[in-house]
């Protein structure tokens, strides 16, 4: 499994909620600085990852011998979760949580140097590297994404030609008129919700700052209402909701398996999901594995334009960072640096690089050939953010939500989508005075 994150919470109050506490004090203000001699550093360091399927198939491990070659005295050893949130918070209660690990959502931003290492001054390190923002505290850098995600739709570029659709859609409306296409003149489900595995919905957070083409839409999301009329969100969340209502996504969404739907969209079975830019690799290899052609699966923006461009948030994944608490923080540092820089780990999954000299992958080359502008929005307000949602436990981070607005379309909760919405926006509100009154 692989998703962007691009997640935290609030700790303080939120961690004690959830129970996760951690020890952290002790290792605050701890640096994990690069190393400048790769034969001195020794030691063996335990790497958490959500990444199951290249633990499995061996890929991890071959990044390893590669790191190997330049870092002979380190020893690396992984470990992969597949309930990589839950079983992460569990552990973080201790000083064991791995040497690197992915930071996890429940970790509030105030909170990273009660739990990692510093890597660095953020004015330094945002020279060479993307998204440092994400992870500042105080001017420090606390975590590095060794990849950047674009949000869009992976779709069978066959079954759309077969339903007489050859062009992205730019609206909404016309989006869902795609679809009614794909249902009445092909055999594919429209569209897939992957709602089983809840974590493919979190993906729907990502339209926010792609539908206005705003890199302020965090700062937004920090002093306004998500889903008054217009805004990013409830853009999003009434096309959800209208693909299901309209009867365009599966039958029974509580089966729905995320595995499966690979290859059944590289067959055609499936014509469309919303998830993001590192889906597509995934999905191309089903194709060659099912004997299908793997030029037809396409991606295309969230319908949507500005001044007659479309646009993406550029964004990026789960952050790596270093335990605070690890014995071994040079070791540690060396893999996350080398993993981030050099492994070729963002251009083997046709991601955006951290590195800012680097260029963009070639699956995004469809959204550079039609213009489409790439934002990357300011994450100042990120903090708070995480903090209203922690209040409101609505969770625009969690699948839950939106796994009832599913339920609400499909007919299986009551209620209606301007009452649901605007239930979202009444507890947003309620929770922002509240952080606001802090």
């Amino acid at each position: 499994m692989h998703r962007r994150t691009l997640l935290a919470l609030a700790l303080g109050a939120a961690l004690l909620a959830s129970g996760c506490t951690g020890t952290g004090g002790s290792g605050r203000g701890a640096r994990a600085d690069a190393p400048t001699d790769p034969a001195a550093v020794t030691g063996t360091v335990k790497v958490l990852t959500q990444r199951t399927d290249l633990v499995q198939d061996g890929t991890m491990k071959r990044y390893a011998a590669a790191f190997n070659r330049t870092y002979p005295k380190v020893r690396v050893e992984f470990e992969a979760l597949t309930d990589y949130e839950a079983e992460v918070r569990i552990r973080m209660n201790t000083e064991n949580y791995g040497d690197v690990l992915m930071i996890p959502a429940v970790i509030g931003k105030k909170d990273y140097p009660r739990f990692f290492a510093s890597l660095g001054s953020t004015a330094e390190r945002a020279r060479t590297h993307r998204f440092t923002g994400f992870t500042d505290v105080g001017g420090q850098v606390y975590g590095q994404s060794p990849i950047g995600v674009a949000p869009g739709f992976v779709y069978n570029k066959r079954v759309w030609r077969k339903a007489g659709v050859t062009d992205w859609p730019t609206t909404p409306a016309g989006f869902l008129a795609d679809l009614r296409a794909i249902r009445a003149r092909t055999d594919a489900v429209p569209y897939y919700t992957n709602f089983a595995a809840r974590w493919p919905l979190t993906s729907w957070t990502y339209v926010d700052g792609s539908v206005g083409c705003d890199t302020g839409a965090t700062t937004r999301l920090a002093h306004g209402d998500p889903w008054a009329d217009g805004a990013d969100l409830r853009v999003g969340d009434t096309l959800l909701y209208d693909i299901v209502h309209q009867g365009l996504a599966e039958k029974d969404p509580t089966t729905t398996s995320w595995e499966a739907s690979k290859p059944r969209l590289a067959k055609g079975e499936i014509a469309t999901q919303w998830l993001g830019s590192w889906a597509v690799v995934q999905f191309r290899e089903a194709a060659e594995q099912a004997g299908t052609d793997p030029a037809d699966i396409g991606f295309m923006p969230f319908p949507a334009q500005v001044g007659g461009r479309y646009c993406a948030v550029v964004g990026p994944d789960y952050h790596q960072a270093v335990n605070v608490h690890s014995r071994h923080k040079a070791a540690a540092r060396a893999w996350l640096d080398w993993f981030t820089d050099r492994s070729g780990y963002a251009a083997d999954n046709l991601a955006v690089s951290p590195l800012k000299d680097a260029p963009l992958p070639a699956v995004l080359k469809p959204y550079q050939d039609r213009g489409v502008k790439f934002v990357e929005l300011d994450d100042t307000d990120g903090a708070a953010v995480k903090e209203i949602d922690d209040q409101s436990e609505i969770g625009i981070y969690k699948p839950d939500y939106r796994q009832d607005l599913v339920d609400l379309a499909r007919g299986a909760r009551k209620g209606d989508l301007d009452g649901f919405l605007g239930g979202l926006s009444d507890r947003w509100a309620h929770a922002r005075r509240t952080v606001e009154s802090r």
